[in-house]
């Protein structure tokens, strides 16, 4: 008869302490009325190791011409290594970034937007400090041993100002910072 209630135990304190779910990742073929064939992919929740293998996969299963490539964001941002894994991705696959006017952009999710050939943003992007000193989320000991990553050098090369990473350091993990109309103009995200 005890046995059930320790089982129980270790199962609850296994789903306790288990990671938190990866970012939903979704990519599809649509037929756009027109601008024709066009392959979307969204990018919601939080962004966690493996989300680039899943984004991959959508990319992977869609092969093709396609007359547009769109990424919607609606994410409040995660692991940083993984959010410039996925937005070297992006840039590769020639995809422009959108945050919809229902959608938000925080944190890393930045990285996303920055990836983008051409950036929208009609909804919310907010700005903020990483929480943990390496600059990653509470993912950070899922990331691939001896994964480098330097934010600095992955702006350089998607052709956003270093302000943006310094204007980020300054503001706090536990506030966020909207960004204005202007400041995404200056920041080339919109």
């Amino acid at each position: 008869m005890i046995r059930n209630p320790v089982r129980a135990l270790i199962l609850g304190a296994t789903l306790f302490c288990a990671p938190a779910a990866m970012a939903k990742v979704e990519v599809e073929a649509v037929q756009h009325k027109t601008i024709g064939r066009m392959l979307v992919a969204k990018v919601s929740e939080e962004i966690a190791p493996g989300d680039y293998e899943q984004l991959l996969r959508g990319i992977m299963a869609n092969p093709g011409k396609f007359a547009q490539k769109v990424l919607l964001l609606d994410s409040i941002g995660g692991s940083v290594p993984e959010a410039i894994r996925m937005g070297r991705l992006v840039r590769e696959a020639g995809f422009d970034t959108l945050v919809p006017s229902t959608g938000v952009c925080q944190g890393t999710c930045v990285y996303l937007l920055a990836a983008g050939r051409d950036k929208t943003v009609r909804g919310h992007v907010g700005i903020h400090r990483p929480p943990f000193p390496g600059g990653d989320s509470a993912q950070s000991a899922l990331s691939p041993a001896g994964a480098r990553y330097s934010p600095a050098a992955y702006f350089r090369e998607m052709g956003i100002p270093g302000s943006l990473l310094e204007d980020m350091h300054r503001i706090e993990p536990s506030k966020m910072r909207v960004l204005s109309i202007q400041e995404l103009a200056r920041y080339r995200l919109n």
